[in-house]
């Protein structure tokens, strides 16, 4: 066992605590980045003025009326950027347009006014005309055009061509699923000024303040010391934050330079949703070659991803993707292009999961649509394409711990009472003409650790005072998943000191520099493992004051709960008594500490390697009862396992899978982005820009029970107290409930029909699919 995951007896990790936030989040007291600008005088208020092309070359831009309008202060153009007009990372998206729009609703220009509603009203005093240009809307546009941007890999094992041939049944198939809205309940949002010092402080909603700084110091042009950024927390990002917020930050950034006032961009849910990126929607196209024992010989297959009109984080998520389309299956030849189409609408961009949801849903998807063909369940066909012991993946990195897929496969077959339930969804399905119920499982195997291994680095600053408490400064951000409730966690235990005793400080570039986005699942091992080096540092010098204190050898000085004491117990001193002894014999009572991921290596150009640390493994079984007459359907039962390693923080796990789940099951289900395809004048714009227009999740869709639980004895050495990520992973188990709903529309159909579902399978292509399984054929 490493040191780093060793957990000392009766340690505070693994208990199960609340939220560290949850009473102020109840009570309404929670602070978040918009709540700051009212302790503020003289706050200017940022609104867009937005493109009403999908592509377009400006012909014209008058800024003057903007100026009219009582209250207009300022008007931001490319024009007023001091230094580099580009908000991204790839020199491909610009802050602001110059001369040419490229998605219908794309910031042009921003009006800071000294209210809301004076901005509101300098923006729509502008003036633009446009000379309209060719635009590609839909990803089906863009493969036509092969239009495409980016890298384009390939994952290459074996001998795809030969194994093909060789296969005693090869199917064939084309796949295109939508992307996703994130609706996090706080919109993005910034607020700007510069202090007495001359310091630029920007307090943002983002997952990486780091990358915040980088990208304003780049737009304005003056250097990073000159700029902090702090994140007191975040009502949800989803990933939505973790590139798009910078742009936001750098508006009120600008306009604070330019002013001299303190600037606040707020973007309301319109704007959020008409502005920002999606998950990337895909298209796949694959042929598949099984032996005559039903197991996988050969995949090929091509994945398209929609990146949009930028390049954002489309490169990494379709690398993502490609990584993740075998899940929790051997593929032992396979070949996988990748490429990004360029369309004219957001820049598609991180959301949970970050492509291995998509790669991850190919496979769910091929092997729910062929069961049926190979004339036996699914749930059968995926358990015997499972990985085991020895194999490794596609990229080449070995499967450790592949008998865990197994177990907690077995256990959901257990504790679901899957034998029994199937026999009675058997009799009530022969029963009932217009109901239709199903039942299936699904498996996840899901890669932690950013592809880029730079990126897998965290630090951490702690300080003790002399009356004992203890602040926590680490660079992980805080977006309601209890990040810093586990941090708390790992440094009452690294320490040996009561909960109460820690605070976490907000997140500050000026405290911990240089740090990585809060994403790939990897905020708990990044930042635990630098706050309890940082801690084990502070506890070691303590450990020596103790021991003359004590007058016992420093290694037999033990701590517990506020209580340092010799091996025995027999001496001990309280830990305030400890602090203010060692302050008084000048002991530095601070540590910086410093994580990384040890063991990572990833060559992009060839697509292999081992870029993650280890893998997550789940296990969902879903039943559901689905209407012939309108395809409507109810989520009757959901069973998890699943694997985070030895939890540091039960309680907080638990919500992230149940949170991850149904998040997963509204993408797969319910969904439905549009824009406006049509050649009108609003083509390009989003349909869906409202709640009373995208439905998400809510307590009607919660499954009726709701079974969640942790997979015992699942250390994981080398991760923090050995734990495993879980921010992620729960939400590809969602696809247990797509697949309960194709073979719940199969069984209104011969016994063996194979059913092609949309995604997301909302009642409408429900009913669609029982059509097809009816032999009424396709919707026309």
């Amino acid at each position: 066992m490493s040191m780093l995951s060793q957990r000392p007896s009766n340690a505070i990790v693994g208990e199960a605590h609340p939220h560290e936030s949850a009473i102020e989040h109840v009570t309404g007291s929670a602070k978040y980045t918009d709540d700051l600008y009212l302790r503020m005088q003289g706050v200017l208020h940022a609104y867009p003025l937005q493109s009403t092309e999908a592509h377009a070359r400006i012909l014209r831009l008058v800024i003057a009326g903007a100026y009219r309008v009582p209250g207009g202060i300022r008007v931001l153009t490319a024009a007023d950027i001091p230094g580099v007009n580009d908000q991204g990372t790839k020199q491909d998206e610009p802050m602001l347009p110059a001369d040419e729009v490229m998605f219908y609703g794309q910031p042009i220009a921003w009006v800071l006014g000294e209210s809301l509603e004076a901005a509101k009203a300098g923006a729509a005093a502008i003036e633009v005309d446009y000379e309209r240009l060719d635009s590609l809307i839909t990803l089906g546009e863009a493969i036509a055009a092969q239009s495409f941007h980016g890298i384009q890999s390939v994952i290459d094992k074996g001998e795809t061509h030969g194994a093909l041939a060789d296969a005693a049944h090869v199917f064939a198939g084309e796949f295109e699923f939508a992307g996703q809205e994130h609706f996090y309940l706080e919109t993005q949002n910034s607020l700007a000024f510069v202090d007495e010092s001359g310091q630029l402080l920007i307090h943002s909603s983002t997952q990486h303040p780091s990358e915040t700084q980088d990208i304003v110091s780049q737009i304005l042009g003056i250097p990073a010391h000159r700029i902090t950024v702090q994140v007191v927390r975040m009502g949800g990002a989803f990933g939505g934050k973790e590139m798009q917020s910078h742009g936001y930050a750098a508006v009120a950034a600008l306009g604070a330079v330019l002013t001299g006032q303190p600037v606040r961009v707020r973007l309301d849910r319109t704007l959020d949703m008409t502005m920002t990126g999606k998950r990337h929607g895909f298209h796949s196209s694959w042929r598949i070659g099984f032996d005559r024992q039903d197991r996988i010989l050969a995949l090929e297959a091509t994945l398209t991803a929609d990146g949009g009109w930028s390049l954002d984080l489309s490169e990494p998520v379709l690398t993502r993707a490609l990584c993740h389309i075998d899940n929790g299956y051997w593929i032992p030849n396979i070949k996988v292009r990748g490429r990004i189409a360029k369309c004219h609408k957001t820049s598609q961009t991180a959301f949970r999961g970050f492509g291995r949801p998509q790669g991850m849903l190919v496979i769910e998807d091929i092997l729910g649509r062929v069961a049926p063909k190979l004339g036996m369940s699914a749930r059968e066909l995926r358990r015997r394409n499972f990985y085991s012991q020895g194999q490794d993946t596609p990229y080449y990195q070995p499967v450790r711990h592949a008998e865990r897929l197994e177990t907690v496969w077995q256990r959901v077959l257990d504790e679901a009472d899957v034998s029994r339930r199937e026999a009675e969804i058997e009799d009530f399905n022969a029963k009932e003409e217009n109901r239709k119920r199903a039942l299936a499982l699904t498996p996840v195997k899901f890669g932690i650790s950013f592809n880029l291994t730079a990126f897998n680095q965290a630090g951490a600053l702690v300080l003790v005072y002399k009356d004992g408490t203890v602040l926590v400064n680490h660079g992980g951000t805080e977006m309601g998943q209890g990040l810093h409730t586990k941090m708390v966690q790992v440094a009452a235990t690294a320490l040996g000191v009561e909960l109460r005793n820690v605070r976490i400080a907000p997140t500050r570039t000026d405290k911990v520099p240089n740090t990585s986005a809060t994403a790939a699942s990897s905020g708990s091992d990044l930042n635990g493992g630098a706050v309890k080096d940082a801690c084990e540092q502070i506890r070691a010098r303590l450990a020596q004051v103790a021991a003359d204190l004590l007058e016992v050898p420093a290694g037999a000085v033990r701590f517990h709960r506020g209580i340092v004491s010799d091996v025995s117990g027999t001496h001990s001193i309280r830990w305030p008594e400890l602090v203010r002894a060692a302050y008084f014999r000048r002991v530095q009572l601070s540590a910086v500490g410093f994580y990384r991921t040890e063991g990572l290596h990833w060559d992009l150009s060839t697509m292999t390697g081992t870029p993650f640390k280890y893998f997550a493994y789940g296990a969902a079984a879903s039943e559901v009862e689905v209407n012939r007459f309108d395809g409507s359907y109810t989520l009757r039962r959901v069973d998890i396992v699943h694997d985070v390693g030895d939890s540091l923080s039960p309680l907080i796990d638990l919500g992230q899978i149940e949170g991850g789940f149904v998040q997963g099951a509204g993408w797969l289900t319910l969904e439905d982005l549009r824009w406006d395809t049509s050649e009108r004048a609003t083509r390009g714009k989003v349909a869906t820009q409202a709640a009373s227009t995208y439905k998400i999740p809510s307590f009607s869709e919660m499954p009726e029970v709701f079974n969640v639980s942790l997979l015992e004895h699942a250390h994981e050495a080398g991760a923090v107290y050995g734990s495993k990520a879980v921010g992620e992973p729960p939400l590809m188990l969602a696809f247990s409930v797509r697949e309960a709903l194709r073979q719940a529309a199969a069984a209104f159909g011969k016994p063996g029909t194979s059913i092609e579902l949309s995604s997301p399978a909302t009642p409408e292509a429900v009913f669609w699919a029982i059509e097809q399984a009816r032999g009424r054929g396709e919707r026309a």
